[in-house]
C-alpha cells in the first residue's frame, strides 16, 4: 500500500480505496475528520446540524457557531412553502414499492394508466353524486425538434472537451435554440435559472446576448456551489446574481435584484430534477403581484438569405430577424425546461393534481407511475447498492409480466402522462405549453424539453411584482 502524500491525512478510506486527501495540522498525522484515529484529540461525535461531519466533543459548543450547517437569518425572498403546494388532503402516504405489489395490483395500474392514455370515460365519485368525465385521450409520441445555437459553435469543436462536456454543450446549444425560435432569447428581460448548479446555461445566455441592454440573470440554487462561472462576469448593464435557496420557499416578487427594475421573467432549467420543475412552475405563475396585460413575442423569422444548414436547425442573432416588440414589466414571458427523473416527483408540489383527479387517479396511483416512470430510462442501472437491490427486486416482480420493451413503453407513458398535467396545469395560466424532444437520446435519455409562452391576447395571471 502506498504511503499517504506529504502534509496530507494518514487515514486510509476504504471506500475510495485510497488515503484521505485532507491537510493536517503542523506535528499531525490525522485530519481533524480522523483526528480520532490515533491521536488524543477527545471523542469525535456526530455534528448534530449535519450528520454527514464529525466533531470534537470538547469542541462542540464553539463548533456550533460557525457550523456551515447553523440556523443563518433568512433572506427577505425566503418564504416558507410559498411553493410546495397546498397540504391539505395531500397528506404523504405510506410508499409502496412495486416488488410488494402483488400480479393482480400490477395489472390493476397498468389498465389505469392505459384508460387515461386512451381518454376512456371515467366515473368521478363526489360528496352529492356520481358522476361521468369524458376526458380527450393522450399523445405519447414527443415530436423531435434538435436545434442549435452559434454562439457555442466554437466551443463545441474545442478537441480539449470530454464526451461528456461535449454532450452538456449540445443539450445548451438545443435549450439557446429553442429559447431564440419561442422568441424569449433578447434583452430587456430577466432570465431565472432554476437549479443553476455552476451556472453554465446563464453563461451561455449571456454569451449570446452580451451586446443587449438591460440584460438580468438570477441563478437559483438551493446547495453551495463550486466553481461558478457567474462570477466571471462584471459587465456594465448585465447584472447576475445568485440565490442559495430551494426554489421551494423562493418569492420571487421579493426578490431586490427584480423589484428595482421590474424586467418581465424568463425561466430557464437544464434538467429540473422531479418535483423542482413543479416548485418552479409553482414560482414562475404563483408568484402574487398586480396582473398586467400582456402578449407574447412574436417569433423571430430568419431572412431569406440566411438558410439553414443540413443537420440540426440554427438559430443565431441576426440584422434580419424580427424586432423585438418590448416585453410587458412585471409580467412572464416564457419558460424552457429540460424535464427529468420523474420518480423523483411529489404529490403535494405536483401542478397536475386536478388533471390526475379528472382522470379518477390520486396519489396512490400518481406514486406508482412515478416509481414505473424509470422504467423508461434507467433499468438495472443504479448509482448505488441499495438502488441496485431495489431494482432488482422489482424487475423480478415484473420479469416474465412484462418484456423489456413493454416496461420501457410504460415507463414512457407515465411519464407523458404526469408532463401531460403539466400541460393542463399551463392552459389553466394561460401558457400555450409543448413537450420536444430537443436532443438525440445517445445524449440524454432525458431529452425533453417542456416550453410555454403566453396565449395571445390573455391576461397574464403569472405578473411578479
Amino acid at each position: 500500500m502506498a504511503a499517504p502524500c506529504a502534509g496530507r491525512c494518514a487515514f486510509f478510506v476504504e471506500k475510495k480505496k485510497r488515503f484521505c486527501k485532507m491537510i493536517v495540522g503542523k506535528g499531525k498525522k490525522f485530519c481533524g475528520e480522523h483526528a480520532n484515529m490515533g491521536e488524543d484529540n477527545g471523542r469525535r461525535i456526530i455534528c448534530p446540524l449535519d450528520p454527514k461531519h464529525t466533531v470534537s466533543e470538547n469542541k462542540l459548543d464553539k463548533h456550533l457557531k460557525k457550523c456551515n450547517s447553523r440556523d443563518k437569518d433568512k433572506p427577505v425572498y425566503y418564504v416558507k412553502d410559498i411553493n410546495a403546494g397546498s397540504a391539505d388532503g395531500a397528506q404523504p402516504q405510506e410508499q409502496v414499492s412495486l416488488c410488494e405489489r402483488s400480479r393482480t395490483e400490477l395489472q390493476s395500474l397498468l389498465d389505469k394508466l392505459k384508460k387515461a392514455i386512451a381518454g376512456e370515460p371515467v366515473l368521478l365519485t363526489g360528496e352529492s353524486e356520481d358522476t361521468v368525465a369524458v376526458v380527450s385521450g393522450l399523445q405519447c409520441d414527443v415530436e423531435e425538434s434538435v436545434l442549435f445555437h452559434s454562439v457555442l459553435q466554437e466551443e463545441l469543436g474545442n478537441p480539449k472537451n470530454g464526451d461528456s462536456a461535449h454532450k452538456h454543450l449540445m443539450q445548451q446549444s438545443s435549450i439557446l435554440g429553442h429559447l431564440e425560435e419561442l422568441g424569449l432569447l433578447g434583452g430587456g428581460r430577466c432570465f431565472v435559472e432554476f437549479g443553476a448548479g455552476r451556472g453554465k446555461m446563464s453563461h451561455w445566455i449571456h454569451e449570446a446576448l452580451k451586446t443587449c441592454e438591460d440584460l438580468q440573470l438570477l441563478l437559483v440554487e438551493r446547495c453551495s456551489t463550486r466553481f461558478k462561472v457567474d462570477g466571471k462576469h462584471q459587465d456594465a448593464g448585465v447584472q447576475f446574481e445568485r440565490l442559495q435557496v430551494d426554489i421551494q420557499h423562493l418569492d420571487l416578487s421579493k426578490v431586490p435584484l427584480l423589484t428595482n427594475k421590474k424586467l418581465p421573467l424568463v425561466g430557464v432549467g437544464k434538467h429540473l430534477c422531479g418535483a423542482a420543475t413543479d416548485l418552479a412552475l409553482r414560482c414562475l405563475l404563483e408568484t402574487p403581484g398586480p396582473r398586467e396585460e400582456t402578449e407574447p413575442p412574436p417569433k423571430r423569422i430568419k431572412t431569406s438569405d440566411s438558410a439553414a444548414a443540413p443537420g440540426p436547425h440554427v438559430y443565431s442573432p441576426d440584422p434580419g430577424l424580427a424586432p423585438d416588440p418590448g416585453p410587458v414589466s412585471g409580467s412572464v414571458l416564457g419558460l424552457v425546461v429540460a424535464l427529468c427523473c420523474h420518480h423523483r416527483c411529489e404529490w403535494r408540489h405536483y401542478v397536475g393534481q386536478r388533471f390526475f383527479q379528472e382522470r379518477g387517479l390520486g396519489a396512490e396511483e400518481f406514486s406508482a407511475f412515478c416509481r414505473m416512470s424509470s422504467w423508461a430510462t434507467c433499468g438495472l442501472r443504479s448509482t448505488n447498492q441499495d438502488e441496485e437491490h431495489k431494482a432488482a427486486e422489482e424487475m423480478d416482480t415484473v420479469r416474465g409480466f412484462l418484456s423489456t420493451c413493454e416496461r420501457e413503453q410504460v415507463g414512457r407513458q407515465c411519464k407523458r402522462l404526469i408532463d401531460s398535467g403539466r400541460l393542463h396545469y399551463l392552459r389553466e395560466k394561460g401558457f400555450n405549453g409543448n413537450l420536444r424532444q430537443y436532443v438525440d437520446a445517445h445524449i440524454t435519455l432525458e431529452n425533453v424539453l417542456l416550453t410555454a409562452t403566453p396565449r395571445p391576447h390573455h391576461s397574464n395571471p403569472a405578473p411578479i411584482m
